[in-house]
């Protein structure tokens, strides 16, 4: 994530200066009391698998997690977007995907490959690395299939909160990245962007003033095009180390307590965490090694011990729809 975030150092939106961190955070910009610490609990990669939209459902309807994006491309989505039919007020936006990085469970792009010949790899298949996406595709190409994302989407009758990146990817590239912020605009969609204090990413990622000062650059872009704009994001989750064996209860204990850990250097503004919640069968281990730390993810956010710290703190939950609520009331 540091060398994706630290190619943002090339671009400079608008031939802006640089600018400094002001006093006031995003959240107060949009209605919220000075102080306030607004977190939005995200769910990623629904429509991967059947365990990925069970456990994204689970986090949603009966744990905290109050957002979550579509992987469009992939098998599981017209589960899951019937899933949302039937739940209209859950927040759901785009996980674009530009990868496919999975060895024996693998999609396409929705372009069609005749369109992307540079998003497709000798398999048919979207690149499996964010690296092969970037020395391949071109920006064109990218914005193309972010369309054809959101495209279905909307032929499917939902409309997205928000768009965000898997994997990063559309952070990989200056020019995917204006694609990426382009099409937002564009289409009047909030963008995934960390452009406030920052504070928690940049810890992770060690970034240097100059890649934090171009990031408050692209988040003055597109708050003035009218999209509301993240302070911070929280994507250390998916890195928490979970012993294997542990029963559920071990593991949600476990898992709960690091998110409460990380939560204590949480500052006021609107932070976005990131979580993976799946609930794995016994087929999930066919596709992907990681059921153990989506699974804990996925029991942390049905932990009453974190919705009681939440509360105990004046932590305020909130979604991408509410932020672009507010964004239309601001001047």
């Amino acid at each position: 994530m540091r060398s994706i975030l630290f190619l943002l150092c090339l671009i400079i939106l608008n031939h802006q200066k640089i600018s400094a961190q002001t006093d006031s955070t995003y959240a107060e910009r949009l209605g919220w009391p000075k102080g306030a610490k607004v977190l939005i609990m995200h769910v990623d990669d629904a429509g991967m698998s059947w365990d990925s939209n069970e456990g994204a459902l689970q986090a949603l309807t009966k744990g905290v997690a109050t957002s979550v994006s579509v992987m469009m491309p992939c098998g599981w989505v017209p589960g899951f977007v019937h899933q949302l039919k039937k739940n209209p007020s859950i927040d759901a936006g785009l996980h674009l995907t530009l990868t496919s990085e999975w060895d024996d469970y693998r999609w396409g792009p929705l372009s069609g490959k005749p369109a992307v010949p540079g998003l497709v790899d000798q398999e048919g298949a979207l690149w499996p690395e964010v690296e092969d996406v970037v020395k391949n595709a071109s920006a064109d190409e990218v914005e193309k299939e972010i369309l054809a994302q959101i495209a279905r989407a909307r032929q499917m009758g939902f409309e997205p909160t928000h768009m965000d990146s898997h994997m990063g990817t559309l952070f990989a590239s200056p020019g995917f990245l204006q694609r990426y912020i382009k099409v937002g605009i564009q289409e009047r969609i909030p963008v995934m962007m960390p452009a406030g204090h920052c504070s928690m990413i940049a810890e992770t990622n060690k970034l240097d003033p100059f890649t934090l000062g171009l990031l408050r650059n692209a988040g003055k872009n597109l708050w003035n095009n009218g999209l509301p704009v993240l302070d911070d994001l929280h994507n250390e989750t998916y890195g928490m180390k979970i012993p294997p064996g542990l029963s559920d209860k071990a593991m949600q204990k476990l898992k709960t307590k690091l998110i409460i850990e990380s939560f204590q250097r949480l500052k006021p503004g609107v932070t976005m965490l990131i979580v993976h919640c799946t609930a794995p069968s016994p087929i999930f281990k066919h596709i992907s090694g990681s059921g153990d730390v989506r699974k804990s993810d996925l029991l942390a956010m049905q932990s009453p011990e974190l919705k009681a710290f939440l509360q105990k703190e004046g932590i305020v939950l909130t979604t991408w729809r509410e932020l672009m609520e507010r964004r239309k009331k601001m001047k």
